[in-house]
């Protein structure tokens, strides 16, 4: 049976058994202990949502519970009014209400991170909160509960209804898991400036998963008032955002099952609280600690327990087989240059990086810049690639102009690059990084293509499994997947050995060939530049000192003195 089939039937099994469970508690407990299972269920719904935000794209929100609200006050507004539908209605209504709310709080989110982002969202809870309390929830003053249709009036019956609320909030974020946006949510987790480089809109992405997190907290607002029937501002104190990332930092909640174990944590343990008579403050503590030691140790409760299972079931998987690459398409050397950068500088301050650089890479070429450490290469390539304002200056791809675009749209355009440090986002496998970074569809043969003579991994495999100088290369196969214009690929052989070089130095050499791609090699491993490029430029103290053909270049006095600290023969004999 093919592996995909196994996963599928695994997973119907696993979902059937859940629902057979959730049926087998609602009718064997006793009422009280439904009731908890509820309040479990609708926690784990919340916490869902800060899977989204938190887990998967790596923001700090401590406003879910503002959300929670607004849903809420819309589920008793709507009450209210008597909308028809009942809770079938009001429910969808209320996550689509708690939307407009989840945008305007993630507008900070785009320049601001951290501790700064927290106090944000933190102090929009408190708005809210002040908010809810001055006008109280619609109907409380007229002692007007929020009914339940017909289907959903027992407390057994409206614990089904969470349960397979819940259920459908874990299929809906796993299929969009598996879609761009999913992976760019996780992306954005790692490195707001690889995923931009990726040809993804870093705003975009962190919008959209406010945008989902506030609707899935929506929901669970909504639950809430459903299942006690008539809300105040206390049940969504500020102080329980905080509570809430705590525990879905720690059971891991960007996944569902990691959801649920902390929705049953939160429950449990302030039942077990109250049941000896502590006071329900020292659960904070209890989940306070638990999040510090997901956070030191990087993963919380479900990927714990995911990767034990991985560890138990896993089958060796073939790697892509290491050979050399053949060349399936001609290079186009007619048109334009893939590549012309004409009187770029940059400064920093009183500090010029880069002073009046041009540059030109050909279609179809392999063009290497090098230079000493401080040479303005990393400068050069920022300014590229629009992470860094150029001073003036054109930078053309495929003869179209590129400067003044944001770096995602220069992406789109045909500009891809790499970086020097590991920016390759660990939550993904080698499948989803390739599709995510190529953007575009690939199976399974043309990413074993892709990879082949480069890197040996199987597309299944976990990027967090592999090792930094795996990784690296595994940014280059995603960076020419997408077949740009032009690859700047940064320091590609970093970490790696003589032979493992040279076999990079071969496979660089047939990149236009193979893809159609140019390249700007920028490169410290001056036999690998050798090997793979045509033409070099070199760069010292922000100006360009040499460029041409690799062997005159290495040769000349100027670039022996500035790149290889070393004096020619004849100025030696003179002296």
């Amino acid at each position: 049976m093919r592996p995909a089939n196994v996963v599928l039937l695994r997973r119907v099994g696993i979902a059937a058994g859940l629902a057979v469970l959730a049926y087998g508690l609602a009718a064997g407990l006793p009422a009280y202990w439904v009731f908890l299972a509820m309040s479990a269920v609708i926690s784990g719904v919340l916490l869902q949502s800060l899977g989204v935000v938190a887990g998967q794209a790596g923001m700090v929100s401590l406003c879910q519970m503002a959300f929670a609200a607004i849903g809420a006050w819309t589920t008793a507004q709507l009450n209210v009014w008597g909308v028809p539908g009942g809770l079938w209605v009001w429910l969808p209504l209320a996550g689509l209400a708690a939307v407009p709310f989840g945008l305007l709080i993630g507008l900070p989110a785009l320049r601001l991170r951290g501790v700064h982002l927290a106090i944000i969202t933190l102090g929009f809870a408190a708005t809210v909160d002040i908010v809810m309390a001055a006008g109280s929830f619609p109907g409380v003053s007229q002692g007007i509960v929020v009914g339940r249709p017909a289907g959903l009036a027992s407390e057994r019956q409206y614990f089904l209804f969470c349960c397979g609320v819940f259920a459908l909030v874990a299929v809906a974020l796993a299929v969009v898991r598996r879609t761009r946006l999913g992976a760019s949510w996780r992306a954005l987790r790692e490195s707001e400036r690889a995923t931009a480089a990726a040809g993804t809109s870093v705003p975009g992405a962190k919008l959209s998963a406010f945008a989902v997190s506030a609707f899935i907290a929506g929901l669970s607002g909504a639950l809430l008032a459903g299942q006690l029937a008539m809300v105040v501002s206390r049940n969504f104190d500020p102080g329980q955002s905080l509570v809430a990332y705590a525990v879905a930092i720690m059971a891991g909640a960007h996944h569902a099952e990691g959801a649920l174990i902390g929705g049953a944590l939160g429950v449990l343990v302030a039942e077990l609280l109250r049941r000896f008579g502590v006071p329900q403050q020292w659960a904070n503590v209890v989940f306070a600690v638990g999040a510090v030691q997901a956070m030191t140790q990087g993963s919380g409760i479900s990927d714990g327990l995911r990767a034990l299972l991985r560890r138990r079931r896993r089958t060796p998987a073939a790697p892509t087989a290491v050979e050399p690459p053949a060349v399936t398409a001609p290079a186009d050397t007619t048109g334009p240059d893939a590549l012309r950068i004409s009187g770029v500088s940059v400064r920093y301050g009183q500090v010029v990086a880069v002073d009046d650089v041009s540059l030109t890479v050909p279609a179809g070429g392999v063009h290497g810049l090098v230079g000493p450490n401080g040479a303005g290469k990393s400068s050069l390539v920022d300014a590229i690639s629009g992470f860094v304002s150029a001073g003036g200056g054109t930078v053309e791809v495929r003869g179209v102009q590129a400067a003044g675009l944001a770096v995602h749209r220069r992406a789109r355009a045909g500009l891809r690059r790499t970086f020097q440090q590991d920016r390759v986002p660990v939550g993904l496998t080698v499948r989803e990084y390739l599709r995510f970074a190529s953007r575009r569809p690939l199976s399974d043969a043309e990413l074993a293509e892709g990879l082949a003579g480069l890197v040996a991994v199987a597309p299944g495999d976990p990027i967090a499994a592999l090792d930094v100088g795996t990784r690296r290369l595994l940014e280059v196969a995603g960076t020419l997947l997408a077949r740009p214009a032009v690859a700047v690929l940064d320091e590609p052989a970093a970490g790696l050995g003589h032979a493992e070089s040279e076999r990079l130095g071969a496979w660089l050499a047939q990149v236009p060939a193979r893809y159609g791609a140019a390249v700007l090699l920028i490169e410290h491993d001056l036999d690998l530049v050798r090997a793979a490029c045509t033409g070099v430029t070199v760069l010292d103290f922000g100006e360009v000192i040499a460029e041409g053909p690799p062997a005159e270049v290495f040769a000349e006095p100027r670039v022996l003195r500035a790149y290889l600290g070393e004096e020619p023969e004849e100025a030696t004999h003179e002296s």
